[in-house]
């Protein structure tokens, strides 16, 4: 009998900025919160299982729009073995991702960025180009 093979190649349509800031993550929801005028929620860990049996979970604060979602990740977590570990390992310098996917194109990335990087509490802020990660599969959460 012939055998087939799905190949299936994930979709990166959304945007990623990385945030470099000390505080914990419901404050840095807060912050965003507050500076964007959005809503995120905090929702269910992300929990990652990688092949190597190690576990991770993640913290996450989303935002459902009617054409797509605003989501904020910690990227620094304890794993299964109660070690530090990355979502974004090439990225350790930066402690949470901002996922905007908007397929109305009506948000403005320069606009969060620049409001973001006003407040004292976020020492940093960078727009991540998805393409050149070698770990973006780490980000597909939904």
């Amino acid at each position: 009998m012939k055998k087939a093979k799905l190949q299936i190649e994930p979709t990166f349509d959304f945007e990623l900025l990385g945030i470099v800031s000390p505080i914990r993550e419901y404050r840095m929801a807060w912050l965003v919160n507050q500076e964007l005028e959005l809503n995120l929620v905090k929702v269910d860990d992300l929990e990652l299982e990688f092949l190597n049996s190690e576990k991770l979970e993640i913290a996450q604060y989303f935002l459902s729009l009617p054409h797509g979602f605003i989501q904020l990740l910690k990227n620094k977590a304890l794993n299964s073995a109660q070690q530090l570990a990355y979502l974004v390992p090439e990225l350790k310098n930066l402690d949470y991702f901002l996922l905007v996917q908007d397929e109305t194109e009506q948000m403005d990335l320069s606009n969060f960025m620049e409001k973001l990087s006003r407040n004292p509490l976020v020492q940093s802020i960078v727009r991540i180009d998805i393409s050149k990660l070698k770990s973006k599969e780490n980000l597909l959460t939904y």
